[in-house]
């Protein structure tokens, strides 16, 4: 097969969902180069003016780029990209799946897949806002560009837009969960009173790693404007350019009880906090935010993993598995579940109950796991939670992970003291 056939097939079946309304969504990954190109690119189809355009969301590591093409320019402009700019592609349409792969050692494949939706998603230019983002998120939303000056999601953060939805309504049966009080208009009375915490108290979150701040207002939003609970909302971030930012929005919507602070997960220093949130924390910078979290006391601790690196070099090839771990796509994969199964066994090893579930559509980020773990009894108590730990890791060949030392911790509390 001539290598540049897959690439043809790729740009002709995206010109074809364009045309025939079959088209789900586009994704661009893996560039070629680490320069000033963006690291990912999102496309969705919309209408303006009543004609259907590609609308490409362009992902840079601190900033997104909105582009729109025009149907017919669609299939050159892609040929373009996957010839100059990235080495991978998903096509998702209501009919098949296509993924377009690098070959390790030869020409790049394009491989048929299940449709992963029979529904094609709205063309509409804005979307409706529903949930708990009502009129008074308003002021952060814009301050952040999720939505224009008449309130309306912006084209290309229609998909942030979701994600922070999304965040909200998990974060919302999270906190019901740990008992804290809600007392937005209606959540029955009768329901209220089930909340064990003191209604007069004042919540601490910390989000560690948080970036431009989308989830970080949203978290305070959620606790201070939606159900009128006293809280404090600690954002930590590296960058300073974007702590300046986001202290300044905060401060021009009268964001009171939310600030940010420069630091990383591992060194910034903390308050006891009630729940610890680190959400695309690369490789081990996720058993940091796991670890700190037990260490101050959290009630509620909440990850979403990114980049599994440390486990790999280390994984084994037991049997049955070694014939099917000789894939190397099943061997990373297989990486990426024994990491998080670890970490979640862990946090059950530390005393919390814990949920493994996927976060957001793929088509946002492929890391969509979400684990959450709400404190519910004595920590380092539970023997055979840490027996299952010591044989995932014999059956692995694993001899360390970041984790590792909670297996030394005995049967007290972990500290609430500052950090």
């Amino acid at each position: 097969m001539n290598p540049t056939a897959p690439i043809e097939l790729i740009c002709e079946k995206l010109a074809a969902s364009l045309t025939d309304g079959t088209f789900v969504r586009l994704v661009l990954s893996a560039p070629t180069t680490a320069d000033h190109r963006p690291q990912k690119v999102l496309g969705r189809c919309v209408a303006l003016k009543g004609v259907p355009h590609l609308s490409l969301t362009l992902r840079h590591a601190t900033r997104d780029v909105t582009k729109n093409i025009p149907v017919a320019e669609c299939a050159a402009w892609l040929r373009d990209q996957l010839d100059h700019s990235f080495r991978s592609a998903l096509l998702c349409t209501t009919r098949s799946d296509w993924q377009f792969i690098p070959g390790e050692s030869g020409p790049p494949r394009l491989i048929s897949h299940k449709p992963s939706t029979k529904k094609a998603p709205s063309r509409e230019h804005d979307r409706k806002r529903e949930g708990i983002l009502d009129a008074s998120a308003q002021d952060w939303l814009q301050g952040l560009g999720v939505t224009n000056d008449a309130g309306h999601v912006r084209i290309s953060m229609a998909d942030k837009y979701r994600q922070i939805n999304r965040y909200l309504e998990i974060l919302s049966h999270l906190a019901k969960e740990c008992g804290w009080p809600q007392r937005a208009v209606g959540v029955p009375p009768a329901e209220q009173m089930n909340f064990r915490q003191d209604a007069g108290s004042t919540l601490t979150l910390a989000d560690m790693g948080c970036g431009k701040g989308y989830l970080t207002f949203g978290a305070w939003h959620l606790f201070r404007r939606a159900w009128q609970q006293p809280v404090r909302v600690i954002g930590i971030e590296a960058r300073a350019d974007l702590v300046a930012t986001t202290n300044k929005l905060a401060k021009q919507v009268k964001a009171n009880g939310l600030e940010f602070f420069p630091g990383t997960i591992e060194s910034a220093k903390l308050p006891r906090v009630d729940a610890l949130i680190a959400l695309h924390a690369c490789d081990t910078a996720t058993d940091d935010a796991i670890r700190r979290g037990i260490d101050l006391g959290a009630k509620l601790i909440v990850v979403a993993p990114c980049c599994h690196k440390e486990l790999r070099p280390q994984l084994g090839k037991p049997e049955p598995l070694a014939s099917v771990l000789r894939y190397g796509v099943m061997e990373e994969r297989m990486a990426e579940w024994v990491t998080d199964g670890l970490r979640a066994l862990f946090l059950e090893w530390a005393g919390y109950r814990t949920k493994v579930f996927e976060f957001v559509a793929s088509e946002h980020t492929p890391k969509n796991l979400m684990i959450a773990a709400v404190r519910h009894s004595a920590p380092f108590t539970d023997s055979a939670t840490r027996q299952r730990i010591e044989e995932l890791k014999a059956f692995f060949g694993i001899q360390h992970h970041a984790l590792d030392s909670l297996l030394e911790k005995t049967a007290t509390e972990p500290g609430a003291t500052a950090q």
